[in-house]
């Protein structure tokens, strides 16, 4: 899979939510394989833009501060691009339920803004894009494989499920070469940590660095997790090979802890903490999904990705990226 990233050398990269978690790390990953970056992004202080993910790659990456919404920002920028990586979106679950008219606006008509500027100005793009387990809602069964069916349990999950369709029905009848990657939980360096808008192993990990005990809901739910290396390897692979093209593949990992567990773990790691058992709040309780765990031998058998990078070693590894840059997320 590797030898195909050759691909990116002098290529016309777009990157929506490119100030954010992954797609900062992407843009890293694309600098360093010659490839010329563009990044949009709206820095909403309720999402996870943070101009210090390009730090020390300022110089090799134009950044527009612009938003995916707004159709005369995005379309000048989609013009001769070789590829787009459509990472921007609103990923709260609660936030979701509380403003549903903010994020169908940015992940149901913000998509078809940027659909439709491809269509219009630069049809022969390949696009990339981001969306996450919660289409599925609750598992009627483990590991998850894409056959699932999709029954959201929240306004973010069925919104994101209707931006993979626009993806799709754009490839199918416009020729827009598009895929779609459902995300499961992804964490690394640069992810959100001041709030759980993004992640909660975000928030854990600032508790932990500032002595704080943190709250574990629930705590027998099972999850997989992807470090976001490997999710940026996932989202290369798509980009660059023709059997990811018109197809929605789930990521996963064939970890899969219990929250509690992952508690536990990272306190070990940290060498310091505490948490605490709590239950569930009533608006947390409605959307929680249970258990789950993805089955991504799909992706595998037609992409040749999977994950390389082990629990444990992915959270030393954030663990101390945060040690060192926490006030920057804060």
């Amino acid at each position: 899979m590797k030898d195909l990233y050759k691909t990116f050398k002098e290529k016309r990269v777009l990157i929506t939510g490119g100030l954010g978690f992954i797609g900062s790390n992407l843009a890293r990953a694309l600098i360093a394989r010659g490839a010329r970056v563009t990044i949009i992004d709206a820095l909403i202080p309720e999402y996870g833009g943070n101009l210090f993910n390009v730090a020390g790659i300022e110089g090799k990456v134009k950044v527009h501060i612009a938003d995916v919404r707004d159709t005369r920002s995005v379309s000048p920028l989609i013009k001769k691009q070789d590829y787009l990586f459509n990472l921007a979106g609103q990923t709260s679950h609660l936030d979701s339920m509380e403003d549903p008219y903010a994020d169908l606006e940015i992940n149901c008509k913000a998509q078809l803004t940027i659909l439709e500027a491809c269509r219009k100005y630069n049809p022969g793009i390949t696009v990339v894009f981001a969306s996450t387990r919660q289409v599925y809602g609750k598992p009627s069964y483990l590991p998850v494989d894409e056959n699932h069916l999709l029954r959201p349990v929240d306004v973010n999950g069925i919104n994101k499920m209707a931006g993979e369709w626009y993806h799709i029905v754009y490839n199918n009848v416009y020729g827009i070469k598009t895929s779609v990657l459902r995300l499961t939980n992804t964490y690394g360096p640069r992810m959100r940590v001041k709030d759980a808008r993004q992640t909660f192993i975000g928030v854990w990990i600032r508790s932990l660095l500032e002595g704080k005990k943190f709250p574990v809901w629930g705590g027998r739910q099972l999850r997989d997790f992807n470090y976001v290396e490997d999710v940026v390897d996932a989202l290369l692979a798509a980009a660059v090979n023709k059997n990811a093209y018109g197809r929605i593949f789930n990521l996963g990992s064939p970890e899969f802890i219990s929250l509690k567990d992952l508690a536990k773990m990272l306190v070990v790691l940290n060498g310091s903490g505490a948490y605490q058992v709590c239950a569930f709040p009533a608006r947390r309780k409605k959307i929680d999904i249970g258990d789950y765990y993805s089955d991504f031998r799909y992706i595998k058998r037609s992409l040749g990705w999977q994950p390389r990078v082990a629990l444990r070693a992915g959270l030393k590894a954030t663990l101390e990226f945060y040690g060192e840059h926490l006030s920057k997320y804060i």
